[in-house]
């Protein structure tokens, strides 16, 4: 099968500015060293790109997560040129395909089911038909006066906050060069590999607590190098939730940064998906897997039995729980206030907080039965 022709000008972009980082970096570092100012340049460039591509190109404009002030889109706009991952339309477009028809080789644009290369940079390299031009799905986007305009100015912008940035930054120090090859060389290499670690990487290493229908996976150590974007496989099977990672701890900085634009007024409409929604997805994966396993193990009939009846349990009791927090809710809010009485809110309330407490310890038993099982699949005969 013949390869599709070269697209040389993604290809030397993309091959120059790697060897130049890991040639001219390390050697102005050594002959004349680079100072803190420098440092920081980088290290706010750096979040200034990645920022931009997560919040913005990504969660705002591919997925409309969430709404945003036009001096936010202006922002994202001018940091997505300052990456050089492409314009808004071209992105959110490749995106958006990429997710209507992920894992299929011949319409995904950067499908993981070819490879790590082609996945984090080949598709870029060659001009595959599943990367072809096509705006059909981002109409949306043109009606965005602020995507139009960075279309418009795309290459003018990319030389302004590529060159013209770093080299402002550096004038206002002495050093122009050392500013040129940390905030602006280095820091375009890094940005954009971190970026494509998603395509490939998170969908090549990592668990599927939520869905196994394509192959994002949720990566705790990748989010950490890529602004909470590593819990893929929540992303990928709740693609509109502006969060990817939902529990407190989990690192996702491109979440903390929209709820905290959101108390300035400049971010609204957080959507967030629904948490039985959530729940009943991971709940469903756990029980898909153990019953699979059941059939290869020994006592299989008991074990399908405990594990139908204890998902049977959990299941009610989340919608329990849901149906609960819900009337909660109501009672707390301003519009109902005043229609329910002291005595009311506090039943709706306590019944809350007693559902609650039973589905701890519903959600308790089951874990505790799975891993009584996963032992004793472990101490099983093959």
């Amino acid at each position: 099968m013949q390869k599709p022709p070269v697209n040389w000008t993604n290809t030397l972009l993309f091959s120059l500015t790697p060897l130049l980082a890991v040639t001219l970096v390390p050697w102005y570092g050594f002959t004349e060293g680079y100072d803190l100012y420098e440092w920081v340049v980088f290290i706010l460039l750096m979040g200034f790109c990645g920022i931009s591509i997560t919040g913005g190109y990504h969660r705002l404009w591919s997925h409309k997560t969430y709404k945003a002030h036009p001096i936010l889109r202006f922002i994202y706009a001018l940091g997505g040129a300052c990456a050089l991952q492409n314009d808004v339309l071209h992105w959110a477009s490749d995106h958006r395909r990429h997710h209507a028809h992920v894992d299929n080789n011949d319409k995904d644009p950067y499908s993981a089911g070819l490879g790590f290369w082609f996945s984090h940079i080949g598709w870029i390299l060659r001009e595959y038909e599943s990367g072809k031009e096509d705006f059909s799905n981002v109409k949306d986007l043109q009606r965005d006066p602020i995507v139009v305009w960075q279309h418009k100015h795309y290459l003018a912008l990319v030389l302004l906050m590529n060159i013209g940035l770093p080299a402002f930054l550096g004038f206002l120090n002495g050093d122009i060069i050392g500013c040129l090859l940390l905030g602006g060389l280095l820091r375009l290499v890094l940005s954009q590999h971190v970026t494509w670690l998603i395509n490939s990487l998170a969908h090549m290493w990592g668990r599927q607590p939520y869905s196994d229908a394509s192959s994002a996976r949720d990566n705790g150590l990748l989010a950490l190098i890529t602004y909470g974007e590593g819990y893929h496989n929540y992303h990928h099977t709740f693609q509109w939730d502006y969060r990817n990672g939902i529990k407190w701890w989990h690192y996702d900085p491109t979440k903390w940064f929209i709820r905290t634009c959101s108390f300035l007024g400049l971010t609204s409409d957080l959507k967030r998906c629904s948490p039985i929604v959530i729940e009943s997805a991971r709940l469903d994966m756990q029980y898909r897997h153990a019953t699979q396993k059941c059939h290869s193990s020994s006592n299989a009939e008991k074990w399908l039995q405990r594990i139908e009846q204890e998902y049977q349990q959990l299941q009610a009791t989340l919608h329990l729980w849901a149906q609960h927090r819900q009337s909660w809710y109501e009672a707390r809010t301003s519009e109902l206030h005043e229609k329910w009485s002291h005595w009311d809110r506090r039943q709706v309330r306590d019944s809350y907080r007693e559902v609650k407490y039973k589905l701890k310890i519903q959600r308790q038993r089951w874990h505790e039965l799975l891993q009584s099982f996963h032992t004793h699949q472990g101490l099983a005969p093959a």
